[in-house]
């Protein structure tokens, strides 16, 4: 009777136990990425002949295919649906189907089923990747309606479907008569998030002081950029870092809730890296994910009711290490890199024609690429990249001639500045690990992250059978980079 009574009790305590769930998506990651960054770290410990791992190396459990509903090679945002909704779907859809309904995503049954819920990215928090968990729309470029959508009410009860947001994209939540909008409408879409009781941050004293706070600051939102925020290479201590964002909103998520928090962290920049095929930006944000794996992993062994899943939406940029005819590639080329493409340029690019050749020459070589011998070819191909100017702002042929100097030194090739169609690693650690083995497709992997929180989609599908899914007076810019 005793021993029944025990079991009862245990039970019922377990039906309550709490859980859990931090996913991590390292977008535009593919394995060899990793192979790349783990022979960078080794270049620069005592001994380089010394083997090094990651502490990803270490959760390495199997593998993710990344096709879309309508592509072999998939998008950010049809690879983040395919997660969050388990379903596939198209590339450039936003939490909708492959026929345009919306789908009922994790993060939206989580909350509804008791979880406290978090979005941290170093993109856009309107970008394809955390807009898939939290908002439903066909076009991913309609971020004016992403960025209302993410900050809309639960229909149940009437609180924030996302507890937390932490990364960039000011601009879409201003109206468009502030000089720091780009959004197309008057919406103040930041100053209502604030009537309704959101806390909501732009500084880095004010990341700090929530960092350190002891009451309860949720529901809230912390935007530190306009647009994306910088590269790991760039970043200044005015922005705080990915695993600076990941360990505060773990401190703030497992604070609020008794049931547990699902949580998506997203390494955004290691993609755009990948775009611009720089190399140098794309190592220094993959060891920034790193650490934040690092500051995962040690939560979930304080915590063994947490399990931690980390993976990516696709490959990106085709990313070879070793030049034909050679079998060696340098990575002491990336270790005096000092500047993304992406800052080159843009610094380039507000300088004056005439001045440009002498700034390559005697700044941008020697101080910000660490090249003191540059040859003349090498000089031709940045300055003629320059002239090659779309108006779009994006500076590509500029930061590809960049990127493309440093690789060449490297002996580092790419086939692409888009996305690849090749599997991607998969990582986990923690409680119910054993589940998360082997091959599979991104949207199973989708069905096993509910799964593990014991939450279902399609009654959240349901709900949203009438949601508009289309931003009125939409225009597609033609300069648009689907990442």
């Amino acid at each position: 009777m005793l021993l029944l009574q025990l079991l009862l009790v245990c039970i019922a305590q377990c039906a309550h136990a709490k859980r859990n769930l931090v996913f991590m998506i390292s977008d535009g990651f593919g394995s060899t990425s990793e192979t790349m960054a783990r022979s960078f770290m080794q270049e620069l410990g005592p001994n380089t002949r010394e083997p090094w791992s990651s502490i990803l190396d270490s959760m390495l459990v199997g593998s993710v295919r990344t096709q879309s509903s309508n592509s072999l090679i998939t998008d950010s945002a049809a690879g983040a649906t395919a997660f969050s909704c388990a379903r596939k779907s198209y590339n450039g859809a936003i939490g909708v189907d492959a026929q345009g309904t919306p789908c009922g995503t994790i993060l939206e049954a989580a909350k509804n089923a008791g979880y406290s819920t978090g979005l941290v990215t170093t993109s856009r928090i309107t970008h394809a990747t955390p807009a898939s968990f939290a908002a439903h729309v066909m076009d991913r470029d309609m971020e004016d309606l992403i960025a209302m959508h993410m900050l809309a009410k639960n229909a149940t009860n009437g609180k924030s479907t996302v507890d937390l947001m932490f990364g960039g994209g000011l601009c879409r939540f201003l109206p468009q008569s502030d000089d720091a909008s780009c959004r197309n409408d008057d919406s103040d879409v930041w100053q209502a998030a604030k009537d309704s009781g959101v806390t909501a941050i732009t500084r880095r004293d004010e990341f700090d002081s929530i960092s350190q706070s002891t009451s309860s600051v949720l529901p809230i939102i912390g935007l530190f950029s306009s647009s994306h925020m910088a590269y790991s290479i760039d970043r200044d201590s005015t922005q705080p870092s990915l695993s600076e964002m990941t360990q505060t909103a773990l401190d703030l998520l497992d604070s609020d809730s008794e049931k547990g928090f699902f949580l998506m962290v997203e390494g955004a920049r290691i993609d755009m890296a990948g775009h611009d095929n720089d190399p140098a930006a794309h190592v220094h944000d993959i060891i920034e994910y790193w650490r934040t794996v690092q500051k995962v992993h040690q939560f979930v062994h304080d915590n063994p009711d947490t399990l931690v899943i980390s993976t990516s939406d696709h490959e990106t940029g085709g990313l070879a290490l070793g030049i034909d005819p050679e079998y060696i590639w340098y990575p002491r080329a990336l270790k005096q890199v000092t500047k993304s493409a992406e800052q080159i340029c843009a610094q380039l690019f507000r300088m004056q024609k005439q001045d440009v050749t002498d700034v390559i020459k005697d700044h941008v070589f020697p101080e910000y690429l660490g090249i003191d011998n540059h040859t003349q070819a090498e000089l031709e191909l940045v300055v003629d990249a320059m002239q090659v100017e779309s108006g779009d702002g994006k500076h590509k042929a500029c930061k590809h001639a960049v990127g493309g100097v440093v690789s060449k030194r490297a002996h580092i090739g790419w086939s692409t500045g888009g996305h690849t169609g090749a599997d991607v690693g998969l990582y986990a650690y923690g409680n119910q690990m054993h589940d998360i083995r082997g091959n599979m497709e991104n949207s199973h992997l989708g069905t096993l992250l509910a799964k593990y929180l014991g939450v279902d989609t399609s009654q959240v599908t349901s709900a949203l059978a009438n949601m508009s899914t289309r931003q009125l007076a939409f225009v597609r810019s033609p300069h648009i980079d689907h990442d």
